[in-house]
């Protein structure tokens, strides 16, 4: 009898036990399935606004509270109260160009860059937010063709343009543009019959730490130029984007928080089409991305581990630094506003525009934070 009620006893303590931890492992699955319900279904909505005359916006940039898009028709748009209101900052110019490209350095001051043929390619800065645009640099070459800018630091940055002579035109500053240097023809591999460099996001051309640069094309081919010493020498490589047409290959490129470079693409004829569109460097290889391929993207931008590439049709999202991608939710309302040219992020706000005058704003402040402690709890 004794021996009985001891094993009486000892069954409840076995019993309780699995009960708690089956209770915990409960919780913890339960606070994930509360997470990602917040996380990937309850998205905050996109806060939509239409620039005067409608103009088509490829140019983005976001710093802070501080948000500037450009596009067609000399356009410059800026909101220095995180998007709430818009003001025209347009450039006054004798030639009516197209801004495809932006970079800021700080609320007042910003460099756009405008394509075309000739004199159409042109670089204007401000130092007052946009209330005034001096000309700082113009080209000049009968065959040039401005495709990008990128910048380390207010001072020091690199402008790409079309070929000329068989090798891309990469210029470098040190002096916040007053002046250019062409890097020499023998520091850049020579072009791919048929290859183009588009002008489709502002992210032709990017920087990253430490001097390194990237640059995408396509055109028959799909290619990315690298260097790491602040543009002064430049490598090619071939990645595994849809390259079958004279208009596919790289559009776009980004970075995400762990330095991981990105190349985004497709075909503009073919924009819903089903093909490879993004593809990322790992292992020292190229390798494509597991997208869903939803058609062309031409932009992307990351914040944390939470990243989105777009393109006119549709965007994507990704919580886990762009290893995996899923269509960004949208309601019913606008089904019609979910895609766009052009993605600039900063501090978990992103800013995307895209045609006819359409630029929206995505706040995702305190979305993806829970999933990195979630997870981390469960490591431990």
């Amino acid at each position: 009898m004794k021996s009985t009620a001891l094993n009486f006893l000892v069954f409840p303590k076995k019993l309780y036990r699995t009960f708690c931890i089956t209770v915990t492992i409960c919780i913890y699955a339960l606070s994930i399935v509360n997470v990602f319900a917040t996380t990937m279904i309850d998205y905050p909505n996109w806060q939509h606004h239409q620039m005067i005359g409608k103009p088509s916006l490829r140019g983005s940039a976001i710093l802070g509270n501080s948000l500037w898009v450009t596009g067609s028709n000399n356009t410059v748009f800026v909101s220095q109260n995180g998007g709430k209101t818009w003001l025209d900052k347009s450039v006054s110019a004798p030639i009516n160009t197209d801004f495809r490209d932006i970079e800021i350095f700080d609320s007042q001051t910003a460099i756009v860059m405008s394509v075309g043929n000739v004199e159409s390619s042109m670089l204007y800065k401000t130092n007052d937010g946009g209330n005034n645009w001096q000309l700082l640099y113009q080209n000049s070459d009968e065959k040039g063709f401005f495709d990008s800018i990128a910048f380390w630091d207010e001072n020091n940055g690199l402008l790409l343009g079309d070929p000329v002579d068989g090798y891309y035109v990469v210029k470098k500053t040190v002096d916040g543009g007053k002046t250019w240097r062409r890097i020499a023809k023998n520091k850049l591999p020579k072009i791919l019959d048929n290859e183009s460099a588009f002008t489709a996001s502002g992210n032709t051309m990017i920087v990253g730490k430490n001097g390194k640069v990237y640059i995408t094309t396509g055109g028959f081919s799909a290619s990315v130029y690298f260097s790491d010493d602040y543009g002064e020498n430049w490598q090619r490589q071939e990645v595994p984007l849809y390259n079958e047409t004279q208009t596919a290959g790289g559009y776009g490129l980004a970075i995400n928080n762990e330095g991981q470079p990105f190349v985004l693409g497709g075909d503009y004829l073919q924009r819903s089409m089903q093909y490879a569109n993004i593809t990322t460097y790992i292992d020292g290889l190229w390798k494509a991305v597991n997208t869903g391929q939803r058609g062309l993207r031409t932009a992307m931008s990351c914040q944390e581990t939470l990243c989105l590439a777009t393109g006119k049709t549709s965007t994507d999202i990704s919580h886990n630094s762009g290893k995996t991608w899923s269509a960004l939710p949208v309601s019913r309302s606008q089904t019609n506003e979910s895609g766009y040219y052009t993605l600039a992020s900063d501090n978990m706000v992103f800013l995307a525009a895209g045609a006819e005058g359409k630029v929206a704003v995505l706040k995702f402040k305190g979305q993806s934070k829970p999933v990195k402690n979630v997870l981390s709890r469960l490591k431990k």
